[in-house]
């Protein structure tokens, strides 16, 4: 485990995955991230890296060729190497190898970078095309965030704030994985959704292209809470495991097959496309108070 720390916050990350586990808050003693409990999902804050979701038949097609690509990608079950790390910034990266090539046959390094300041840590994925050819990719973020969050509350206490009006609809994901054709009615003309455990019962909330890019995870019951920033991701998921204690904010540069996708990887909705030797970077960030 890797630690990043100031008087504020400490954050703890582990090399596989590349992965967030913990934030500590020194102040008033919270921990932020769900702790992984296995009973009901095993994960804190996989890293979805070089697909965002999943695949139709967990397969795809790329220059005449058919690949198999699990759920998110293999990055969250792969070794990270530090690059270069100081009390308050750690850098990993991941680079192809005999390993990802027979699944996704790309050259590329993957970097993801942490950097704590104050009680805001951000989260940069930088993707490096080291082949002769374009690649194609799709990129995100899982974190699962506590909740409740402070002794005394209950899940029912918090709500998610965004920081515009929203009318939108929720993309639903069939029971092979697949994003449906046409969105249900979910947000209409409001910034809050309340949180309820009931949300998830039919998988994650799919949302696409909001006009705002924070989300605050709040309650009237305590005064602590966390700010967290998805500028640049045209896609954001909720999601939490039937009856566990937390809520994912996913912020996604790429989305799961929808239902009408024909395979191929260069025609998948939300796909990133990148040239030889260029670099695409998004960051997510979390104020936690």
């Amino acid at each position: 485990m890797f630690h990043l720390e100031n008087d504020k916050v400490k954050v703890t990350i582990d090399s596989k995955g590349a992965e967030l586990k913990s934030v500590a808050h020194k102040g008033h003693g919270l921990e932020y991230m769900w702790g992984a409990d296995p009973a009901f999902w095993p994960k804190t804050s996989p890293v979805l890296f070089p697909i965002v979701g999943q695949l139709k038949d967990n397969a795809y097609s790329y220059n005449g060729k058919s690949y198999q690509l699990s759920r998110h990608g293999f990055a969250r079950d792969k070794e990270f190497i530090v690059v270069k790390q100081d009390v308050h910034h750690i850098l990993f990266s991941l680079q192809c190898n005999d390993e990802t090539r027979p699944v996704y046959p790309f050259e590329f390094t993957f970097y993801v970078a942490y950097l704590l300041e104050g009680d805001e840590l951000s989260v940069t994925y930088r993707v490096q095309n080291t082949g002769a050819s374009d690649m194609f990719f799709s990129v995100g973020g899982h974190p699962a965030f506590k909740v409740p969050l402070a002794e005394g509350t209950s899940y029912a206490d918090y709500r998610l704030r965004f920081n515009k009006a929203e009318t939108a609809g929720r993309w639903p994901i069939t029971a092979g994985g697949q994003i449906g054709a046409e969105p249900e009615p979910f947000l209409q003309n409001t910034d809050v959704l309340p949180l309820a455990k009931s949300l998830f019962e039919k998988d994650a909330i799919v949302l696409k292209h909001l006009q705002s890019d924070e989300v605050r995870l709040e309650s009237d019951k305590t005064p602590h809470g966390l700010r967290f920033s998805f500028a640049g991701f045209p896609y954001l998921g909720l999601w939490a495991a039937p009856g566990a204690d937390f809520v994912c904010i996913e912020p996604w540069c790429g989305i799961a097959d929808s239902t009408e996708a024909d395979g191929e990887l260069a025609h998948k909705e939300g796909i990133n496309k990148l040239a030889p030797t260029e670099t695409f970077s998004a960051t997510w960030k979390v104020q936690f108070y």
